[in-house]
């Protein structure tokens, strides 16, 4: 039960290209549905019939960028306190369920949203459904259960993040690569406020978020579409609608115009790293064609052990030990474009910055050829079509698009805006938001290494 992490967030909107990649399917696999329920609650179907178990998950569009001003953590509080007692059912009852069949399950929050996934057989689907709509409208919050969680989730800061020197300095980088923006303010949020939340903070938290018409359910494996609408009617669909909800606006990030960096050196670290973040838009925000670009100049310029960067710096000039880029789209807001690296041997972390800036420039001044940028979506194709033979994965893919204002058209129709991306498209985004002087970048040093 933790904050996502920057891999999932990108792994999710990539993988969606494994939709038209794979080969067609077998004939017992059927299209992906999806509906609402009569009190807003929507819910996808994707069917998979080649093993017997099933993905359960609830997504609530209500992440740590929707709290309340000086309410930091309490997306992610929250999380926490959805496995705690109901009027109906103990605390621990719903994981013992879930482990007396030999299912699993857990939650995660991001910027975004806040999930909760179980897999099970398809046998206990409709049993998981009842324990979620359960938890739904049905927590008993009391400053006893509200005293002990927050103990837990503070410790959780401290072991996770307050401890580990990486962790840290990405906090501050997100700190000041977003001036406006609510993205600057952790997941996990500040110890000084999660050391404040208390019973009504969560309960009116509860009380406007945790709603059938602000939930997306999405289910994917051995089930048949019809059956699970109805298994759906019987439990969620008996939660009462809540009022409806506001729209989520947040504050819009200013103009950037300066040239940032984040420094933190630690005797703990041996290797030094950095990483330079820009602001972008994501696909909920992009103009069309520009995230698709963007995800494809990612993939050209540090995706994997076939980008530029890599090529470049850790087998032709030897220097890196680890780079690449990575473009986070599945965002609500304006989201980042990230470049890092780290030295090897003898080199210096100037040289592999210098170098990364370098693959950029030539970029932004020459472009990339129309082969480089088929074998890049080919590349791409090819390393996410896994994505398809992992039921949670394919829940991803449909759960973050649909929490992010997407919807499954959005979803299905990807693979075929990311082939519609040219080169010139590619050498523009590059050219309007690859900016030096607009960038913020963070450095992770090792205690001698100060003031070098």
């Amino acid at each position: 039960m933790t904050p996502t992490g920057i891999g999932l967030r990108a792994a999710l909107l990539v993988g969606t290209l494994a939709l038209a990649a794979a080969p067609a399917r077998a004939a017992d696999d059927g299209e992906v549905k999806d509906f609402l329920l009569d009190n807003g609650m929507e819910v996808v179907v994707i069917p998979d019939h080649r093993a017997p178990i099933v993905t359960h998950m609830v997504w609530y569009k209500i992440g740590s960028a929707d709290e309340p001003p000086g309410k930091s953590g309490i997306a992610h509080f929250f999380e926490h306190l959805m496995f705690k007692a109901t009027t109906n059912h103990a605390a621990g009852e719903f994981d013992r369920a879930v482990s007396e069949i030999g299912g699993s399950n857990n939650a995660f929050t991001s910027y975004d949203y806040t999930a909760f996934h179980e897999t099970v057989p398809p046998s206990a689907l409709e049993q998981m459904m009842g324990f979620e709509a359960d938890r739904m409208r049905n927590l008993i919050l009391t400053d006893d259960v509200i005293k002990t969680e927050r103990d837990v989730i503070l410790e959780e800061r401290r072991s996770r993040i307050d401890s580990n020197p990486q962790a840290v300095l990405d906090e501050e980088v997100d700190a000041t690569l977003w001036q406006n923006q609510p993205y600057r303010i952790p997941v996990i949020g500040w110890m000084q406020e999660m050391e404040e939340l208390n019973r009504p903070d969560a309960t009116a938290f509860y009380n406007a978020y945790y709603r059938p018409n602000n939930a997306v359910l999405v289910v994917a494996g051995d089930v048949d579409p019809d059956a699970v609408k109805a298994m759906a009617e019987r439990t969620y669909g008996k939660v009462a609608r809540g009022p409806d909800l506001r729209p989520r606006i947040r504050p819009v990030e200013p103009e950037q115009n300066t040239k940032r960096t984040v420094t933190l050196t630690d005797a703990r670290v041996s290797v030094p790293n950095f990483s330079t973040q820009w602001v972008v838009p994501s696909y909920h925000t992009a103009r069309p064609g520009e995230a698709e670009a963007l995800d494809l100049l990612a993939e050209i310029l540090g995706g994997d052990n076939r980008s530029r960067l890599y090529q470049q710096l850790v087998v032709k000039q030897g220097i890196a030990s680890e780079t690449g880029a990575y473009f986070q789209g599945t965002m609500l807001d304006a989201t980042n474009f990230t470049v890092y690296g780290a030295p090897r041997g003898d080199a210096r972390l100037a040289d592999v910055e210098a170098a990364v800036d370098a693959e950029i420039a030539r970029i932004v001044k020459d472009g990339v050829s129309d082969d480089e940028l088929e074998r890049a979506k080919t590349r791409y194709v090819r390393s996410m079509i896994f994505a398809r033979d992992k039921q949670d994965d394919m829940a991803n893919m449909y759960g973050s698009t649909l929490a992010t204002g997407g919807n499954v058209k959005d979803v299905q129709e990807w693979p075929d805006r990311i082939r519609k991306v040219t080169a010139d498209e590619v050498k523009a985004v590059a050219a309007r938001y690859l900016v030096l002087d607009r960038s913020t970048t963070g450095y992770l040093l090792p205690q001698q290494q100060a003031g070098n």
